[in-house]
């Protein structure tokens, strides 16, 4: 599988509180960022996997909701995700 445990907490751990802290926004973004690149991938070899497709979408979906929630609670907390993934709104 491309996404072990491991990978998992060192993603919490980098980017969140801690790697026990998986429900905070940083940590969620760059998780979604992670599996947002690896479909990217996917479809590129296999373009009629609407299914994957359908995945892809929500997924970024996901990220530009938590991207905006972090707007709203803390801008600095937003801007340092934002330069730290590379994203682009």
């Amino acid at each position: 599988m491309y996404l072990t445990s491991e990978k998992k907490q060192e993603f919490f751990k980098t980017h969140g509180k801690s790697e026990k802290d998986t429900g905070s926004p940083e940590g969620q973004i760059a998780l979604f960022t992670f599996r947002i690149a690896h479909l990217t991938e996917h479809l590129k070899n296999n373009k009629k996997d609407y299914g994957t497709q359908r995945s892809l979408v929500a997924l970024v979906s996901k990220r530009r909701k938590l991207l905006n929630y972090l707007i709203k609670i803390d801008i600095m907390r937003y801007r340092s995700i934002v330069k730290e993934l590379g994203l682009r709104k």
